[in-house]
């Protein structure tokens, strides 16, 4: 039997091989969810680099959220990396959830990310 870690790597695989059929030279909107905080980078895979990234360890938000693993602090985390990517000239990307569904804290920084200006 596959251990639940290869399911999920195959799975986050599989997803980065349909988003580089897609991106069209976009850059890839990244996410990571751990158990205490909500992670979000915007990254250019051309030149290998990191352009934005924000998570619920920023000073902006820390003071803010009542707890960085939640939907709200998600959604806060959106808002912020769109805000930055906006201010670096950034307008499209394509969201990679990575092997995570698209439900609940993946989905709150999507839809963050969405009101903050982002386009995906």
């Amino acid at each position: 039997m596959t251990s639940v870690k290869k399911l999920f790597d195959r799975r986050r695989q599989r997803v980065r091989f349909a988003l580089r059929l897609k991106a069209k030279g976009r850059p890839r909107l990244s996410v990571f969810r751990s158990s205490k905080h909500i992670y979000a980078q915007v990254i250019d895979d051309a030149a290998g680099r990191t352009l934005v990234a924000a998570s619920s360890l920023d000073k902006d938000l820390r003071g803010t959220l009542k707890t960085g693993a939640d939907t709200a602090a998600a959604e806060a985390v959106g808002k912020l990396v769109a805000e930055r990517a906006a201010a670096a000239g950034i307008t499209k990307v394509v969201f990679d959830r990575g092997g995570y569904l698209f439900h609940g804290r993946v989905k709150a920084v999507a839809d963050g990310a969405r009101e903050g200006g982002l386009a995906f």
